[in-house]
């Protein structure tokens, strides 16, 4: 191997250091976002199946509204005693 052939395979070494050294960041970018596209679509999967859970666990009951009364109606029930008792 004589000087030209050596200077031109050092030469061809460096450009192909540079561009791998001016490609990483990006496959490394790509990657990245890869796997946190992976994540979200992971936890959207996974909060659509409790969703569908819970709504499954809703439409076995009776009703779907809160058992809880409100405060109107805690209201409106002692008003009713009170009439109840002074009549």
């Amino acid at each position: 191997m004589n000087t030209t052939q050596l200077q031109g395979l050092i030469s061809m070494v460096a450009v192909l250091g540079l561009l791998v050294l001016m490609v990483l960041p990006s496959v490394i970018g790509i990657v990245h976002d890869r796997r946190a596209d992976r994540r979200i679509r992971q936890a959207q999967e996974d909060r659509e199946a409790q969703a569908a859970r819970e709504n499954r666990d809703e439409t076995q009951k009776s009703s779907s509204r809160s058992t809880v009364p409100s405060t109107a109606t805690w209201y409106a029930d002692g008003r009713r005693s009170k009439k109840l008792v002074s009549s």
